[in-house]
């Protein structure tokens, strides 16, 4: 509850009217003390007042990809019983506020408002909750109260449909086109026994030493494991305007695109960012919309990044995606060919005139956006 300008002004005349009015016995300057005093008082407890609000809010749809439409739907319900409300409220969304008018609604009913939510740029919208301040008729006092809860909404990155994908270290099971003669499966790790698990892939001699059934997990060797690998640093993408960065946009929606060709392939596929985010997210692209530029702490962040797939290896064909600041860094990059992964390719976004050292051996697309990489990548024969 805030006392505006005016609601101050009006209690300290009130107040000097009264101390005068009483002190030099002027009964008509304390009753112009007393109605002043009387008309905050009166403001105080209309603010007081709460309406008895539900608010309810969908968004159709609550995940979309940059520049499609999405809605936003509030529900706001008046509960009280004799009162009906007239009042003009604002939803946050995003940065912006939106008004939200609420004319005359009658006790027990419920009205509907829509508006659009902005998804030109990419990221996780906050929209709410529900913002409704009240005035007194002469404007004395204001209170804000928040109704409802907020609900996010995903703004992917644009998805470019890429035609080929990368083919595996053995031959496919299903058919798929590649450069050696024989599949397999092979072993990968060890993990706990579940009920419905097959006794034949107990590793007993495990079991024995831990004291716990442990079993076997392996991997077709014959399908590609994708590795995306998305360089989130701030100096590799120098060139940000208003906090965003058009090279890690393109990245991302570079990102994004080998993602959803791989899901569509149903082939395994790991995104990971050069700087971790604070909260996993299950969803890649959930993932690609949350993500932002970030600096590094210190220069080592990428090879630490590099030494960890090399050590893990998790999977054989890996994707890294940078902006010209990161031109300087596929020398280490390339290092991981051909022993930890035999296909590496680079997506290097806004490098123009710039010099790509160290890139001997990579397969490297320059791009100027996610549309001429997703050309690029389609044109790579070795698929």
């Amino acid at each position: 509850m805030t006392v505006t300008s005016r609601g101050v002004a009006l209690l300290a005349a009130a107040v000097l009217l009264l101390t005068a009015g009483f002190r030099f016995a002027y009964p008509e300057l304390a009753v112009l003390g007393a109605a002043a005093a009387v008309a905050v008082a009166g403001a105080l407890l209309h603010a007081a007042g709460q309406p008895r609000l539900t608010v309810t809010r969908s968004a159709d749809p609550d995940r979309v990809a940059r520049g499609e439409p999405a809605t936003m739907t509030l529900t706001l319900g008046n509960r009280a019983r004799l009162r009906p409300v007239n009042l003009l409220a604002e939803d946050s969304c995003g940065n912006r506020a939106v008004p939200v008018p609420v004319l005359r609604l009658r006790p027990g009913h419920d009205t509907t408002v829509s508006y659009p939510v902005p998804t030109h740029r990419r990221g996780v919208i906050p929209v709410g909750p529900l913002r409704v301040t009240r005035h007194d008729a002469l404007g004395l006092v204001s209170v804000t109260r928040r109704y409802g809860q907020s609900a996010p909404v995903w703004v992917y990155p644009r998805v470019h449909p890429l035609r080929a994908v990368p083919t595996g270290v053995a031959r496919s099971l299903d058919g798929r086109v590649d450069g050696v003669p024989h599949g397999s499966i092979t072993f990968d790790s060890l993990r706990e026994y579940v009920v419905g698990d097959e006794m034949r892939r107990v590793h007993w001699r495990t079991s024995a030493r831990i004291g716990e059934l442990m079993v076997r997990e392996h991997v077709d060797t014959s399908l590609p494991r994708l590795v995306v690998l998305l360089d989130n640093r701030a100096a590799a993408h120098p060139a940000a305007r208003g906090g965003i960065a058009e090279t890690f946009e393109a990245a991302c929606e570079a990102a994004a695109s080998v993602v959803t060709a791989a899901l569509h392939e149903e082939l395994p596929v790991t995104l990971l960012e050069v700087v971790a985010g604070g909260t996993e997210l299950p969803s890649p692209l959930d993932r690609l919309a949350a993500t932002e530029l970030t600096r590094a702490p210190g220069d080592g962040m990428l090879r630490e990044v590099l030494g960890r797939l090399r050590r893990d290896r998790l999977g054989d064909t890996l994707v890294f995606l940078t902006g010209p600041g990161g031109a300087a860094d596929l020398g280490d990059v390339a290092a991981l060919r051909p022993s930890a992964y035999p296909s590496l390719l680079v997506g290097l976004f806004g490098a123009a005139g710039v010099s790509a050292g160290g890139a001997a051996g990579l397969t490297v697309l320059e791009a100027a956006d996610g549309a001429e990489f997703a050309a690029e990548w389609d044109g790579v024969r070795r698929w």
